[in-house]
């Protein structure tokens, strides 16, 4: 590997992303769910709403959610009913099992979360989350998509 791959900050964030992301794997592969399939839980958690709601939500195209949603249909965490504002809109919403499996997703999230950053101290924690915004944004302007999950508001730290 040559220096310059080495010091980069986009590989170093890339590697990282890849760790995070088998990590949460193991973890929802333990609960029986594959990685994304935790993010439409957790948006139907609030309450439903149609496949093209959780799409925008989600940012992925319709048929990615009807994947997930059809999966997580068999798993028997999910259900789709017409909608209450038009006949034909279709509504998706969690069941009793959908929501206990919701519920316990915020625990894994977090375990995941605190080994990724237990080798950064609080005022680390927030400074990484500060520069990861602002390159998200850099990207953004650069034609990238970015969520914005925070806004500009300024952030209560709970890990400091």
């Amino acid at each position: 590997m040559t220096k310059s791959l080495e010091k980069s900050v986009g590989r170093a964030l890339l590697v990282t992303a890849r760790l995070h992301r088998a990590r949460m794997g193991e973890r929802l592969n333990a609960l029986g769910l594959f990685p994304g399939q935790e993010q439409a839980l957790k948006a139907l958690q609030a309450a439903p709403m149609t496949m093209g709601e959780l799409a925008a939500l989600l940012r992925v195209k319709p048929p990615t959610v009807s994947k997930t949603i059809g999966r997580l249909s068999l798993q028997g965490l999910v259900t789709r009913e017409g909608g209450n504002r038009d006949g034909r809109l279709v509504q998706v919403a969690l069941t009793e099992s959908g929501q206990k499996t919701a519920a316990t997703l915020d625990a894994v999230w977090n375990q995941v979360e605190e080994e990724l950053l237990e080798r950064l101290d609080a005022k680390e924690r927030k400074q990484l989350r500060k520069l990861l915004r602002k390159a998200a944004k850099g990207l953004s302007k650069a034609g990238a998509e970015v969520e914005e999950a925070d806004g500009e508001a300024e952030e209560i730290d709970s890990d400091s």
